[in-house]
């Protein structure tokens, strides 16, 4: 007969569950006849928290929308910005929370200072990138480089003011030699990043790279399939385009991220300017 589950153990789940949500994961798969099997009497309390829901990660035009995602979970404390609604205040409070992180290895590798994000708390529009490098970790904020300048362009290119947007980043420190993020160092971060999403509301989101798209989709694909998709995240559109920094190396590109932004101003109603992407 399947036992039930002690109270602690319940609760160390469901606030596990609530992590990987929180990262947009949200399909389990757990064997039959394991030791620690549900009865009847767990199902009303706990088994909503622990039942697959349907993923709403996948292009817009291959499944329809999922079921919201709860706002809250029973068992998660509740987080510092839930109740107010001023995104700007929202957002300080969620920088307060995160602190002096010291979460991950990161902060003992060289790190001068976290980069928690910038631009409009009400943006409808909001980028995200993989992580800061050596400029922004100087300056204290995403994309202030060579990079930033070109994403500048893209921004000023649809017809926007980098004060229009909020940017972001997956990771918040500067890994080592601009190295890529590890997989950990994302699934300790991005929680925070989740928290932001939630604050600002954004209509429209886009990803820069691949890191920042197989981290928020959860999908582990090449570039080509994930450019020109809408995806539904949580209830918002998100598109992926390259990351300026790799079309500093490949300008040739810059055509195809055009493409890509085209597609968010159409979304977005905004009124396609003059000149195009340079």
């Amino acid at each position: 007969m399947p036992r039930t589950l002690e109270p602690q153990l319940r609760q160390a789940l469901a606030e596990r569950i609530s992590f990987y949500r929180e990262l947009g994961i949200y399909d389990f798969y757990f064997r039959e006849g394991g030791s620690a099997a549900l009865t009847e009497d767990t199902n009303a309390s706990a088994n909503s928290d622990l039942q697959p829901e349907p993923r709403d990660l996948m292009p817009a035009n291959k499944a329809v929308a999922a079921a919201p995602i709860p706002e809250e979970n029973l068992f998660a404390p509740p987080k510092p910005e839930a109740k107010i609604a001023d995104p700007a205040k929202a957002l300080r409070l969620i920088r307060e929370d995160l602190g002096d992180c010291t979460r991950c290895r990161l902060h003992k590798q060289g790190r001068k200072q976290i980069v928690f994000g910038v631009g409009d708390p009400s943006a409808e529009l909001m980028f995200i990138g993989e992580a800061p490098g050596a400029d922004e970790d100087q300056q204290g904020e995403p994309f202030v480089g060579r990079a930033g300048q070109l994403l500048n362009n893209m921004i000023k290119a649809m017809g926007l003011r980098r004060e229009d947007v909020y940017i972001a980043n997956i990771i918040k420190c500067r890994p080592p030699g601009n190295r890529t993020p590890e997989r950990d160092e994302c699934e300790t971060c991005s929680p925070f990043l989740m928290r932001q999403i939630e604050v600002i509301r954004p209509k429209a989101i886009v990803a820069l790279g691949a890191v920042a798209a197989k981290t928020l989709l959860a999908i582990n694909a090449p570039m080509s399939e994930f450019r020109g998709h809408w995806y539904d995240f949580r209830g918002t559109k998100l598109a992926v385009t390259y990351h300026p920094a790799f079309l500093l190396r490949d300008p040739r590109q810059k055509k195809e991220a055009w493409k890509d932004l085209q597609m968010v101003m159409k979304e977005l109603g905004l009124q396609a300017p003059k000149k195009n992407l340079e």
